[in-house]
């Protein structure tokens, strides 16, 4: 039988204009994948039809802007992708905030594809309604409001690269409450109970990531017991989420600003969940770059 590492994927990307399809196809091309941007849709039952493509990670772009493009239509298209053995298929729906949409198209002074002779948030609007049973369909949703295109990149190849091919893909991420909490998250944590390294003049220009935050925050009377029971939670939990075919978990963790309590606890919850059964991908949404 076929390692469940090795069974091959075929990727459907979809999502609203402008938030970041042809950098989720370039993450995937970088981890393997076959890409194929903007595939009229006619054709990709005659590309589901061919047993020796589908011997390879393909991944294939499809949108509003494609020929024949309709939301049923690519629906059924994943499904029967689904019930071929051999295959590990997946739609991925990018989404993102109306007002990042457009800045990002009056920036690039591109015009949106549903308002060509309307204005950009018209058809932002309408793609938006014209694309929800889409993205209630998908399989991984990522809004990319605040992600950077390295960000985007790295969240993609971690769910789709080698690490994130033995059935649960695990992210665990910190952030800020003042940014808002991821809208990708599965589980989200909230550890502004604990003491804020802030407010400490010598902490306040390092991060999580720097060992004299990670040792005031240990310090805290409160982080032994809840990293405990956070991990209690948790450890029980990952193996019954794989055997109910759930296949992406996303893992939040928020402090006020995003620097100092959450990016410890991120990287402290992914090192302890890396247990060679599950290896979390660690990434810090609100962290400078």
């Amino acid at each position: 039988m076929r390692d469940q590492a090795d069974t091959p994927q075929f990727v459907i990307v979809s999502g609203l204009s402008g938030a970041g399809l042809s950098s989720a196809l370039k993450a995937l091309e970088d981890v393997g994948f076959e890409a194929i941007d903007n595939l009229p849709l006619p054709l990709l039952a005659g590309l589901i039809a061919q047993g020796d493509f589908l011997r390879r990670h393909v991944a294939v772009g499809i949108d509003t802007r494609t020929r024949g493009f309709e939301v049923p239509t690519l629906i059924s298209a994943r499904d029967e992708l689904m019930a071929q053995s051999g295959v590990k298929a997946a739609l991925l729906f990018l989404d993102c905030g109306d007002e990042v949409l457009t800045r990002r198209f009056t920036e690039t002074r591109r015009r949106h594809p549903l308002a060509l002779d309307r204005p950009v948030a018209d058809g932002i609007a309408h793609e938006r309604q014209l694309l929800g049973p889409l993205r209630d369909a998908a399989d991984l949703t990522i809004d990319t409001s605040d992600l950077s295109i390295h960000d985007l990149r790295r969240l993609v190849a971690g769910h789709f690269g080698e690490e994130g091919r033995g059935g649960l893909s695990i992210f665990v991420t910190s952030f800020s409450f003042k940014r808002g909490v991821p809208r990708e998250a599965d589980l989200v944590f909230d550890v502004r109970f604990l003491k804020n390294p802030h407010y400490d003049p010598e902490l306040r220009p390092l991060t999580g990531l720097d060992q004299a935050v990670a040792d005031a925050v240990q310090a805290d009377p409160g982080f032994e017991d809840f990293e405990a029971h956070l991990l209690g939670l948790l450890r029980p939990l990952l193996p019954r989420y794989r055997a109910e075919g759930k296949r992406y978990l996303t893992i939040a963790i928020g402090c006020t600003g995003g620097r100092h309590r959450s990016v410890f606890l991120a990287e402290r919850l992914g090192a302890a969940l890396n247990d060679g059964e599950f290896t979390p991908q660690i990434a810090h949404r609100d962290l400078p770059k």
